[in-house]
C-alpha cells in the first residue's frame, strides 16, 4: 500500500476531509477530529489527513487539562490500545484506527504511536511511520533506540540530512555509544548515495554493493562504515580520498570526509585545514559545519589533557590551564554561532549550558529562557534554568521550574529522575523535609541505585526510629 494524496482518495471521502477542514476553520476541533477519523478508517494511507488529525488532537488536548492528566496516569493501558495490540498483525489498518481513538484524548501516548509505527511498517506507509516516530522522539528525547528508528525512517523517505541531525543531537547525550555512532555512519553513507542519484535503495531492490558501479568503491564504502577503523584502513581511505580530491577539488563531501578521517587520527590541525576549505566555499555558512569545527577543536583540547603526566608536579596547574582555555574557547565559539544563527534555539541551549558550567548564571538564565522555545530542548532547558535559580538560592523559583518541567514528563525515564532528584534537593534546601523525602521515594521505588537516593532514604527512615 502506498500513501495517498488528497487527489487519490474517492470523492465522497474527500468531501468528509473538506468538511473536517471547514469544522477546524470554525474552531470546532471535536467535529473535525471525528471527521478525520472517519476519513482514515476508510483511507488509512491518506497521510495529509493523519498529519492534520495529529496536529488537531494536540491543539485540542493541550498539555495541562485535568482529564488529560488522568489519561496520562493510566499509562496508556486503554481498552482501545489493548485491542489494537491483539489485532495489529491481522488487521493493521484497524489497529491504527484504534490507536487514533487513544490519541484523541492523549496525543502523546507512546503505546498508541508505537502501534501506528508498527502497523505503518506492515502496510508500507513510511511517512506515516515517521509522523509517529517524531512524536515518540519528542516525548522521549533521550531514548537512543527511538532516535535510531526515527533517523532510519527519515532516511528511508529521503530526509537523510534531517536524520543526521537527529543522531548528531543524540550523540551529544551518548558520545561513546557505539551503536549510535554506527547508525550515524550508516545514515551518512545513505545520504552520500542518495545525493549521488543512486535509486536502487529506495525500493529495497538493491544493496550498496549492487548499486555502486565499481567494486573498489564498494569496498571503500564498507570500510568507511566500520565503527573502529584500523590505522591501515584509515590511511588507505585518506590516500584514496586525497588522490580523488586532486581531480575533484570542489567535492565538498570528499573534503569533509577527509576532515573527519584526520580527526579520527587525532591530526586535528590537518582536519581543521580541510574544514577551512569548506568554510571558504559558497556553502561555508552552514551551522553543522561550524559545530563540527568546534567539536574538533574541543577534541584537540581533550587529547592535550589526556597527554598530561599525572605524576608531574605541574600536572594540576597544566590541567586547570587547559580546561580553562577549552571552556573559554567553547563559550566564545558558541557565542559566534548564536550571533550567526540567532533563531537556532539549539545553539541557544548549548550556550546557556556552557555559561552554566562557567558559573555565569545571569547569562545562562537569559539563553535558557529563550531555548525553552525549542521543543526538543524544552525540558532540558527548564531543568538547567531551575538549577541556575537554585545556585542563586532562589529556591521558590527553582522548585516551580522543576515542577513545571515534570508536568511535561509523563514517562519516568532518566531525565525525569534527574528532575525529581533536583526538586527533592531544592525542597530540602527550603526546609521542606517531608516534601523532599516524598520526591526521593519516587526514585527509590524504581531505581534504588540512582545517585545517593538510597543513602538519603535510609537515613530518613533511620531518623524516624
Amino acid at each position: 500500500m502506498a500513501e495517498k494524496t488528497v487527489n487519490e482518495i474517492p470523492r465522497d471521502v474527500r468531501a468528509l476531509y473538506v468538511k473536517g477542514n471547514e469544522a477546524l476553520a470554525r474552531e470546532n476541533p471535536d467535529y473535525a477530529i471525528s471527521l478525520y477519523n472517519q476519513v482514515l478508517s476508510r483511507e488509512p494511507a491518506f497521510y495529509e489527513c493523519r498529519e492534520r488529525l495529529h496536529r488537531t488532537q494536540a491543539q485540542k488536548v493541550g498539555t495541562g487539562g485535568g482529564f488529560f492528566k488522568k489519561v496520562m496516569n493510566m499509562g496508556g493501558s486503554s481498552p482501545a490500545l489493548a485491542k489494537a495490540q491483539l489485532v495489529l498483525h491481522k488487521d493493521p489498518g484497524g489497529a491504527m484506527e484504534l490507536a487514533e481513538q487513544a490519541l484523541n484524548t492523549d496525543p502523546t501516548s507512546s503505546l498508541a504511536h508505537k502501534i501506528i509505527v508498527e502497523a505503518a511498517g506492515i502496510l508500507e506507509l513510511p511517512k506515516t511511520a515517521v509522523l509517529s516516530l517524531e512524536a515518540l522522539a519528542k516525548s522521549h528525547p533521550k531514548d537512543r533506540d527511538i532516535a535510531i528508528k526515527f533517523a532510519n525512517a527519515l532516511a528511508a523517505i529521503g530526509q537523510a540530512h534531517r536524520a543526521e541531525e537527529v543522531l548528531t543531537e543524540m550523540s551529544r547525550a551518548f558520545p561513546y555509544d557505539q551503536e549510535l555512532a554506527q547508525a550515524a555512519k550508516d545514515i551518512s553513507a545513505r545520504k552520500t548515495l542518495d545525493e549521488g542519484g543512486y535509486e536502487a535503495l529506495a525500493d529495497g531492490s538493491g544493496s550498496y554493493r549492487d548499486i555502486l558501479k565499481d567494486k573498489d568503491a564498494s569496498v571503500a564504502l564498507e570500510q568507511e562504515q566500520r565503527q573502529v577503523k584500523t590505522e591501515d584502513v584509515t590511511e588507505k581511505l585518506i590516500r584514496e580520498y586525497e588522490a580523488r580530491l586532486a581531480n575533484e577539488p570542489k567535492n565538498l563531501k570528499l573534503i569533509r570526509s577527509l576532515a573527519e578521517l584526520y580527526t579520527s587520527k587525532k591530526a586535528f590541525d590537518k582536519a581543521m585545514g580541510y574544514y577551512d576549505l569548506i568554510k571558504a566555499s559558497d556553502l561555508g555558512a552552514d551551522a553543522s559545519l561550524d559545530q563540527a569545527m568546534a567539536e574538533t577543536v574541543s577534541r584537540k583540547y581533550d587529547h592535550q589533557i589526556a597527554q598530561l603526566d599525572p605524576a608531574s608536579p605541574e600536572y594540576s596547574d597544566q590541567l586547570a590551564a587547559l580546561q580553562a582555555e577549552k571552556q573559554a574557547y567553547q563559550v566564545a565559539e558558541c557565542q559566534k554561532r548564536v550571533e550567526r544563527f540567532p533563531t537556532d534555539l539549539g545553539f541557544r541551549f548549548e550556550l546557556g549550558q556552557l555559561y552554566f558550567q562557567a558559573g555565569k548564571l545571569g547569562e545562562a538564565i537569559q539563553e535558557l529562557q529563550k531555548a525553552q522555545g525549542n521543543p526538543h530542548k524544552r525540558i532540558a532547558a527548564m531543568s538547567l534554568l531551575a538549577q541556575c535559580f537554585a545556585r542563586r538560592k532562589m529556591y521558590d523559583l527553582a522548585a516551580r521550574q522543576f515542577q513545571n518541567a515534570l508536568k511535561e514528563k509523563p514517562v519516568f525515564d532518566d531525565e525525569k529522575k534527574e528532575l525529581v532528584y533536583h526538586l527533592g534537593c531544592v525542597l530540602e534546601s527550603m526546609g521542606k523535609k517531608e516534601e523532599a523525602f516524598e520526591q526521593l521515594k519516587l526514585i527509590y521505588e524504581v531505581d534504588i541505585g540512582y545517585r545517593d537516593v538510597s543513602a538519603k532514604v535510609d537515613a530518613y527512615y533511620s531518623s524516624q526510629g
